[in-house]
């Protein structure tokens, strides 16, 4: 079917919307008519060629909406359900039988290679084959094909159009804390980087109950909206030593680190902070492949530190997804606060507004979703 996508032809350059032909679903797929779709780093770090998904693309991995059609093996959900999407994974290594879909042996091929596992595409423009299938979804587009191992059906009541963001970088914050840490109540903890997932990290905390949650953050908005979401503390990194200000809060240094950054000085001032069997949580993209990190062993040694690459915030969807929203309804967890929307034409305006600061979370709004 002919669909309208947000095409990224070129590293650093922007997206042009176009039409391109997308691709009956085929057994285990689902069809899903996008009401709204969050724009990540990670579509940016795509396009820019740090995941090697071969150009022209339709990237978008934060996709929500209804679904129109399905494969003839589904069973998850029916035409006229609301859906969100998510990563991709195989169901049957032995990450995914621990309920560890983000850590899914496949999870590279299935989705960063811009076509199905057989090697077949789902989009084409004048019959060349245009990447698609980014994280099982490549939802920068009105349609999107995904699978049924990565939707999770919402209730209709909901506000489908904003709830995309969860199925990522929210996820990734608040699965981070409440999953891949899994901050007990009464424990301490740094964040670092107060963009979509650190405060998402931020409102996870509060749901942990942890004692002392501190925010660092250049972007003084950023730093507001965290205390107003329940961050104890926060820190501007431009007034000096971010160590020695977290150590004038918690002289002991805290139980646990989150650094959504990527920056390399970042996780050196994070790993400084811990106290005695700290834990680091790393989710950030690092600006470069070649970013590397200096460890003092005696230190991490010493002290007992632990380092946790954490992806997806250890979310398996089915229950973790359903929890937020659960959370959202009871209002902890008001993520529509960080939520600016966009009609997908204006994708180029929104990634510049996102980049200097005028919003937190860009979602993205398909002309025909425009009620």
């Amino acid at each position: 079917m002919k669909i309208t996508a947000a095409v990224a032809r070129q590293a650093h350059q922007d997206f042009s919307i176009e039409q391109v032909e997308l691709d009956e679903p085929k057994d285990h797929e689902v069809l899903v008519r996008i009401e709204g779709v969050g724009l990540c780093h990670t579509d940016l770090v795509a396009r820019d060629r740090l995941i090697p998904i071969p150009l022209p693309a339709v990237l978008g991995h934060e996709g929500a909406g209804v679904v129109e059609k399905i494969g003839k093996a589904v069973t998850k959900v029916a035409v006229g359900d609301h859906v969100l999407m998510s990563f991709n994974s195989c169901g049957e290594c032995p990450r995914c039988k621990e309920h560890l879909p983000p850590y899914c042996t496949q999870f590279p091929q299935l989705n960063y290679v811009g076509a199905r596992p057989d090697g077949s595409s789902t989009l084409k423009q004048n019959d060349q084959a245009v990447s698609g299938y980014f994280f099982g979804q490549s939802s920068f587009a009105s349609h999107a094909l995904a699978n049924e191992r990565n939707i999770v059906k919402v209730a209709q009541d909901l506000p489908i159009e904003i709830l995309g963001p969860l199925g990522c970088g929210l996820q990734t914050g608040a699965g981070g804390v409440m999953r891949s840490l899994a901050c007990p109540q009464g424990s301490t903890i740094a964040i670092f980087g107060g963009g979509p997932v650190g405060l998402a990290a931020v409102m996870g905390a509060v749901i942990q109950q942890c004692a002392t949650i501190i925010l660092v953050e250049p972007m003084a908005s950023r730093r507001e909206l965290a205390l107003e979401l329940g961050a104890h503390h926060v820190i501007d990194p431009a007034q000096g030593n971010i160590t020695e200000h977290i150590r004038n809060i918690l002289p002991q240094g805290v139980d646990f680190a989150f650094e959504s950054s990527g920056r390399g000085e970042v996780v050196e001032a994070a790993l400084a902070s811990l106290g005695s069997h700290g834990l680091l949580g790393l989710v950030g993209v690092p600006p470069s492949v070649e970013t590397t990190l200096n460890v003092n062993l005696v230190s991490l040694i010493t002290f007992g530190h632990r380092i946790h690459g954490i992806i997806e915030g250890d979310s398996d969807l089915d229950t973790f997804l359903p929890e937020l929203i659960q959370h959202y309804q009871a209002g902890k967890f008001p993520f529509d606060k960080l939520i600016k929307k966009y009609a997908l034409s204006e994708i180029n305006q929104a990634i510049q507004d996102q980049a200097q600061g005028r919003c937190i979370k860009a979602v993205l709004i398909p002309e025909h979703a425009h009620h």
